[in-house]
């Protein structure tokens, strides 16, 4: 018995670039498809600093003219992308993502049972 079979070919847009993502944020919205905004979290960056110069050489920072003032207890959270997708996508990227990280997990233990 023969199987009939379908080629899907894969198209990159010429900027197509995989992001780095550590956190996501979204929900359900009022169509009920599911919204997931993927974000970079990372410390807050200065918006100016002020050095002082000495021997022509700049010295380290002096930290009470860092703006904004609150930069060491600041952090943000960079959205760049996300997706919607209805309930059957959700769905299938649920099972597919969880058949990933059966994987991963089956080589991170064969990882420790070598050590």
């Amino acid at each position: 018995m023969s199987k009939d079979t379908i080629k899907c070919k894969y198209i990159f847009e010429e900027d197509y670039n995989p992001l780095y993502v550590n956190g996501a944020q979204g929900g359900i919205n009022s169509l009920g498809e599911i919204i997931i905004n993927f974000y970079l979290e990372r410390n807050a960056l200065p918006k100016s600093q002020t050095f002082s110069v000495e021997n022509g050489k700049i010295s380290k920072e002096n930290i009470d003219k860092v703006e904004p003032k609150d930069l060491k207890n600041s952090f943000v959270r960079v959205f760049q992308n996300g997706v919607v997708m209805n309930y059957q996508t959700a769905k299938e990227v649920h099972k597919w993502l969880g058949k990933h990280i059966e994987s991963l997990e089956q080589i991170i233990d064969e990882q420790k049972d070598k050590k």
